[in-house]
């Protein structure tokens, strides 16, 4: 039987386990979330069908409750940025001024007087990466008080203003509706940004962008990239007081990010993103309300989540634990795109066109690695330019991973859960990226060689599936304090039948995921 035919009745047995696999999903998932819905904790009365809606996820629930007047502050701010932009011709320094000034005003809602302490935290920083940053370890420097910021920042619950004195404490009365120093994870980014961004231009530039127009058909055709943007660098003039507070206040991406670079939005500020038509932006949040009433779905018929805040998945079978644990992974994943989406609409909608995060699904990633750059792909650039090349890059690869994962683990939260769910996953990559480098080097010829190679991929991408579905199980639903009733629950004799087609699943998924990137590649050709 021929290469083509043979792979065509493979695909056809594949998605034929898939579509019986998802109808067993769908069937248990709905039984679980009916026969518990009186003992789960987050349910809420819904609009569909007369069902229970999951609200459990506090970080759901106040997006979602607060998206009508966040649409509204979204549409005053668009409105009144582009009009002045459009009658007065603003560009740069006055675009961040109005942009500022919004923002700011954004900032005192939400926070209240403790926008004092973002402010002063963000001039210390200013002025710390001015006056050191003809010095060698200025990085350092920027990294290590950024650090500390983090820490104390968590430690301290945001500080009371008491703590500088009783003649403040009334302040303490006015700290708005949302806590600053959660959304400070992300200025602390930022600010991290501006400093080495300003560092590496001072002392070197070393992106060619003629080598970088041949490979990049955004650059080739005309217009200039993102990659393009944040690493051409700006000129020093441009590394300004009002630009800097501009990008670490910027309202679109404020509370949840994309992160965004600090060359590439002070770029954009000069000259607004053109990478995106008005077609493609409309099309883009056409799709986002699709995808809005598609998790409205979910949360109405699947409670996935509140089995996890009621900590119910312990009374569960090991089937119907894992069954619970994919859809959780399902849910985070639907809600960050949602959430990470609806923000960078805002933001091209207002010229700054910032990284997609969650560019590829969920259920389209077989490495750890390719998992971590299409999650919060953003972040993942981000901390490949500002910590894993200047930590050596693939040189060191199997060191930095473990500084990089505990950063971002600490960045999350101080919880030992996380922190868990950073070393587990650091041991999962280990033995990928060694298999990943044997396996480069073995190039199969012969068809049997080539066909050895192949289902060799597809055990060790089950495998890495399987090591990646426990990490997220410690870090975001049994935690550490649940590993060993998981483990008494999964070691049992009468786990092995559910284990065996649970692992059986992932290997049919990543032949599936194996197919797709065929076509995806053969279409591209």
């Amino acid at each position: 039987m021929g290469g083509v035919p043979w792979k065509r009745v493979e695909l056809a047995a594949l998605v034929l386990y898939a579509l019986g696999f998802y109808i067993v999903v769908i069937r248990k998932s709905l039984r679980l979330s009916h026969d518990y819905s009186g003992r789960l904790y987050g349910l809420r009365a819904g609009s569909l069908a007369g069902h229970l809606n999951d609200l459990s996820d506090a970080q759901w629930r106040n997006f979602r409750g607060n998206l009508p007047i966040l649409t509204g502050v979204m549409a005053a701010f668009l409105i009144l940025v582009n009009t002045l932009r459009y009658c007065y011709g603003l560009k740069g320094r006055g675009t961040a001024l109005v942009w500022l000034i919004l923002s700011l005003s954004y900032l005192c809602y939400l926070h209240g007087a403790c926008v004092m302490f973002i402010i002063l935290i963000a001039l210390i920083n200013y002025s710390m990466v001015k006056i050191f940053t003809h010095y060698k370890y200025c990085t350092s420097l920027i990294w290590s008080f950024n650090l500390s910021v983090l820490i104390l920042n968590r430690v301290y619950e945001g500080y009371s203003f008491s703590l500088f004195g009783q003649n403040l404490a009334v302040l303490d009365n006015y700290r708005g509706t949302f806590r600053w120093h959660i959304c400070f994870n992300f200025v602390v980014l930022r600010m991290i940004s501006f400093g080495c961004d300003y560092c590496w231009t001072i002392h070197s530039s070393h992106f060619d962008h003629k080598k970088h127009m041949q490979k990049c058909q955004v650059c080739y055709s005309g217009k200039t990239c993102y990659f393009a943007l944040q690493e051409k660098g700006l000129g020093v003039d441009r590394y300004t007081f009002l630009t800097y507070l501009c990008y670490l206040t910027y309202a679109p991406l404020y509370i949840a990010g994309p992160i965004v670079g600090y060359n590439a939005f002070a770029a954009q500020l000069e000259v607004p993103q053109k990478n995106y038509s008005f077609a493609q932006i409309s099309s883009y949040g056409l799709r986002w309300i699709l995808s809005f009433l598609l998790m409205e779905g979910m949360t109405h018929f699947f409670h996935y989540n509140a089995f996890v805040v009621s900590r119910l998945w312990q009374q569960l079978s090991p089937f119907e634990i894992f069954i619970i644990s994919y859809g959780v992974l399902n849910f985070m994943w639907l809600k960050f795109f949602l959430i990470w989406r609806y923000f960078r609409f805002w933001s091209l909608v207002g010229g700054v066109e910032t990284p997609e995060n969650m560019p590829k699904c969920i259920n389209n990633c077989h490495d750890l690695e390719s998992f971590w750059k299409s999650w919060h792909a953003s972040f993942n650039r981000w901390l490949v330019r500002y910590l894993y090349i200047p930590l050596g890059g693939s040189r060191r690869k199997l060191l930095s991973i473990w500084v990089i994962f505990t950063f971002v683990a600490v960045w999350h939260d101080l919880e030992w859960k996380l922190v868990s769910w950073a070393w587990l996953t650091c041991l999962f990559f280990i033995p990928e990226i060694l298999v990943k480098s044997l396996s480069n080097k073995f190039q199969a010829s012969s068809p049997l060689g080539m066909l050895v190679h192949r289902e060799f991929k597809a055990i060790a991408g089950a495998v890495t599936i399987s090591c990646l579905m426990v990490a997220n199980l410690v870090g975001y639903v049994v935690g550490p304090s649940g590993i060993k009733v998981l483990i008494s629950k999964m070691a049992g004799k009468e786990a092995l039948p559910a284990l065996a087609f649970i692992f059986t699943t992932f290997y049919v998924g990543v032949k599936l995921m194996f197919h797709i990137r065929e076509a995806s590649s053969s279409q591209q050709g």
